[in-house]
C-alpha cells in the first residue's frame, strides 16, 4: 500500500503561483510514476502532469505546459507541482497520485492505483 498526502492549495489571485506537494508513504515507489490530476466542479478528473520516479522523465496536459512543473524530492518521498501563471480555468481539486511505471498510458486515472485526498486550487480573476 502506498499513502499519499498532498499539500499546498489556497487561494491565489490570476497570475500568482503556488506549489503543491505530495508526500507518500508505506512501500516504496521507486519503481512508479507520479501524477498529478485535477477536477473542476461539473467536469471530468483531468491529467495534469506526471513524473517517472526512476529516472524523473516528465510528462504535461497541454493546458499546463510551459507554466507548470512537476519535480520529486527522492530523500522526502516528495513530487512537487509548482504552478505559474495561473488562471481562473486551473481552479479544482488537485490529486496526487501513484502507479507502476508501465501500468498503462501516463494521462489515464486507471494507470494509478494510489490516489490522496485531494488539495482545492482556488484561482481568483
Amino acid at each position: 500500500q502506498v499513502q499519499l498526502v498532498e499539500s499546498g492549495g489556497g487561494l491565489v489571485q490570476a497570475g500568482g503561483s503556488l506549489r503543491l506537494s505530495c508526500v507518500a508513504s508505506g512501500r516504496s515507489v521507486s519503481t512508479y510514476r507520479m501524477g498529478w490530476f485535477r477536477q473542476a466542479p461539473g467536469k471530468e478528473r483531468e491529467f495534469v502532469a506526471a513524473i517517472r520516479w526512476s529516472g524523473g522523465s516528465t510528462y504535461y496536459g497541454d493546458s499546463v505546459k510551459g507554466r507548470f512543473t512537476i519535480s520529486r524530492d527522492n530523500a522526502k518521498n516528495t513530487v512537487y507541482l509548482q504552478m505559474n501563471s495561473l488562471k481562473p480555468e486551473d481552479t479544482a481539486v488537485y490529486y496526487c497520485a501513484a502507479g507502476p511505471a508501465t501500468k498503462g498510458l501516463h494521462t489515464w486515472n486507471s494507470a494509478y492505483d494510489y490516489w490522496g485526498q485531494g488539495t482545492q486550487v482556488t484561482v481568483s480573476s
